[in-house]
């Protein structure tokens, strides 16, 4: 008996799987919001050429360094997307740095809500975790968060 039950199991899981039907809007977009650090990043990613446009402007002028545009973009490299997608994007609060993290984990998930297949891709290389770190808060009496006074015995 478990065993005709785990059969069926593994049935529903195998068919579960490839019968994941992409989550798109009218327009044909996934949408997805990515965190990191202060920054909360809004992005839309639909079939295209590799356009990637961040608060109405292009990604690497907004970012201003290459690394930031290749930190944002690694979830299409990761997943041998780079030209196959247009993204545009929404980006409020944090740094540059925080922002483009941001901006990598809303289209890591996007991509996923697109094609449910390259979930398995960006789960293993770390993509789709939220990085939780954030800058520790200063403690009364200390100059900041760890560094208190200079203590000296003679």
């Amino acid at each position: 008996m478990s065993v005709v039950i785990k059969e069926k199991i593994i049935e529903v899981k195998e068919t579960s799987k490839s019968e994941v039907k992409p989550k798109l809007d009218k327009l044909g977009r996934a949408y997805a919001t990515g965190k990191r650090k202060n920054a909360i990043a809004k992005v839309w990613i639909k079939k295209g050429n590799g356009k990637i446009s961040v608060n109405d402007r292009e990604a690497l002028t907004y970012f201003g360094r290459e690394i930031l545009f290749n930190i944002a973009k690694a979830p299409f490299h990761a997943t041998k997307n780079e030209q196959k997608f247009d993204v545009i994007a929404q980006i409020i609060g944090g740094g540059k740095s925080g922002q483009a993290g941001a901006l990598a984990h809303g289209i890591s998930k996007a991509l996923v809500a697109f094609d449910y297949n390259t979930h398995f891709t960006l789960r293993s290389t770390g993509f789709l975790t939220r990085d939780s770190r954030v800058v520790e808060r200063k403690k009364y009496g200390y100059k900041k968060a760890r560094k208190g006074k200079t203590y000296r015995k003679r």
